[in-house]
């Protein structure tokens, strides 16, 4: 007769066998790494303590009772990363294709609870085929009970998808809520609905790849914010984005170690081109502001013209937004404002000041943008601006024009401080299409139209594009070199460090979705 101790040692064994070395095995020739190494690599050596390792399903329909897997299909618990605590689930395919069952939503749920009680991230690492279909609409509930968790943990406490394998159904669902998503090229996808039914339903062809792959949802939906080549890589994603956000909205971020020096940045005179239309790449204000190789891009391979992402200055944790010239001229459209619509709610959910480079012709004209409510959309930016309470500043580079003016964190929707560049272009539109409007008659009457054209664009120029009208009228608070943009911006949030806000009383806003 076995010892107690060896019933316990044989049932943590089977545990950890997962679905057997056969499953294991496919596992690995996909190129994916089993739930338990996954673990391994993401949290700090030995500090994982795991929670729900013997729990077993409770269904006994299609044969179920007689296959019963300790953990069923979920490795929950929790552990460190770099010292910090954060709670994990990691779906485990080699057991029923990491398929969700009554028992394996519970465990997630469990670990949901704690961590907001205890007020730490949560970190879903996901490779599941769906619902379990065998237990019907129980598992259906579990999808349901992770969703409501997931809504009340919003804003709360740090939430973080990887998808490392199929997502699919109502599983994509739980992802799409939390703060951000990963995704492996060539070994995870995520839809609603699959190729097959895709075919059936609107006799389209389209692979696993094409419909949901890594790079269409980088690319083309905005789906998932970061893309790695390999699991080890998403790890290290993680790892990086959670160096830059607290452990919950009680908390600031944790700042790093840093020994003043000159913080003057000559080379950023000369980053403007004399031709206002020429673009430049605004990766090069930004690295030249923030610390040395301290920007980690959010969302790199959408909405181009746009620009989001941690960075930090001082050591401390910041958010930047900035439009793109290199990109659309950064012009604001449909996905650009909705992609930083999202990072300014994050950053300002969780005490992360934003840092706002704008060089914005406008919003981008046509019936595509309009039909599809770029009025809505682009109100979404304008509404997560105006309700941020984080210190918040803003740096014009060149072009401010139009009602994008407005949008982009302008002093007139509660930005704290506002400086610009002496390249800085603050009107309504730019100087030609100005010119054209204001002296239309004059112009068509001219002998010489394009001549005359020409010297009111330069009037309209001479009067207005420029800073200083703002400057005279408080809406830029300072006009500065822009190799001082560092030491200003050091200076001012260092004086915004104990900034309090409060909204009015209410329930919630209603933001224009």
């Amino acid at each position: 007769m076995k010892s107690k101790q060896e019933i316990l040692d044989s049932k943590i064994e089977q545990a950890k066998a997962g679905g057997g070395k056969k499953r294991i095995e496919a596992q690995h020739k996909k190129g994916k790494m089993t739930a338990r190494e996954r673990v391994h690599f993401l949290l700090d050596e030995g500090s994982f303590e795991e929670i729900g390792m013997l729990v077993t399903h409770r269904a006994t329909e299609f044969g179920m009772d007689k296959e019963i897997y300790p953990g069923d299909g979920v490795i929950t618990g929790y552990g460190k990363i770099n010292g910090r605590f954060v709670y994990v689930f990691a779906q485990d395919f080699t057991v029923f294709g990491g398929s969700l069952s009554e028992t394996h939503a519970q465990k997630i749920c469990r670990i949901m609870d704690l961590a907001m009680q205890n007020g730490a991230p949560v970190i879903g690492l996901n490779d599941s085929g769906g619902a379990r279909i065998q237990e019907g609409v129980v598992s259906l509930g579990g999808y349901a009970d992770i969703f409501y968790r997931n809504t009340l943990a919003s804003g709360v406490i740090p939430q973080i998808s990887a998808i490392m394998g199929p997502c699919a159904g109502g599983a994509v669902y739980s992802p799409a809520i939390t703060d951000f998503i990963m995704m492996v090229e060539n070994t995870s996808y995520m839809f609603v609905t699959g190729p097959n039914v895709v075919k059936t339903v609107t006799h389209e062809n389209v692979s696993s790849e094409e419909l949901g792959g890594a790079m269409t949802h980088a690319s083309k939906s905005g789906v998932t914010h970061f893309t790695c080549v390999n699991e080890m890589e998403c790890i290290h994603y993680i790892k990086r984005l959670l160096s830059y956000i607290p452990q919950n909205c009680e908390e600031d971020a944790p700042a790093l170690e840093y020994i003043p020096s000159n913080e003057s940045r000559p080379s950023l005179n000369s980053i403007i081109p004399e031709n206002p239309n020429q673009p430049y790449d605004m990766h090069d204000v930004i690295s030249g502001v923030v610390d040395t190789d301290s920007f980690f891009e959010v969302h790199r391979d959408f909405a181009e013209n746009i620009l989001v992402g941690f960075a930090r200055l001082e050591g401390r944790s910041i958010g930047v937004v900035a439009n793109q010239p290199a990109h659309l001229a950064g012009v604001l459209d449909i996905h650009a404002s909705t992609k930083a619509a999202r990072f300014v709610r994050f950053c300002d959910c969780f005490n992360i000041p934003l840092l706002v480079f704008e060089d914005v012709p406008g919003f981008l004209p046509g019936t595509d943008q309009e039909w599809n409510a770029i009025i809505t959309n682009g109100a979404k930016l304008l509404y997560a601006f105006s309700e941020a309470t984080v210190p918040r500043i803003t740096v014009i580079t060149r072009k401010a024009y139009g009602g994008a003016y407005d949008v982009m964190n302008s002093k007139h929707i509660g930005a704290d401080m506002n400086y610009a560049w002496p390249s800085a272009e603050i009107a309504v539109m730019g100087a030609k299409g100005a010119a054209e409007i204001i002296f239309k008659k004059e112009i068509s009457e001219a002998q010489d139209a394009a001549a005359k054209l020409k010297e009111k664009e330069d009037e309209y120029n001479k009067l207005f594009a420029n800073p200083y009208k703002a400057a005279e009228r408080g809406y830029i608070d300072e006009v500065i070199s822009p190799s001082q943009t560092r030491v200003k911006l050091i200076s001012a949030f260092r004086m915004l460090r104990n900034k309090v806000a409060k909204l009015p009383r209410k329930k919630h806003g209603n933001i224009p979705l």
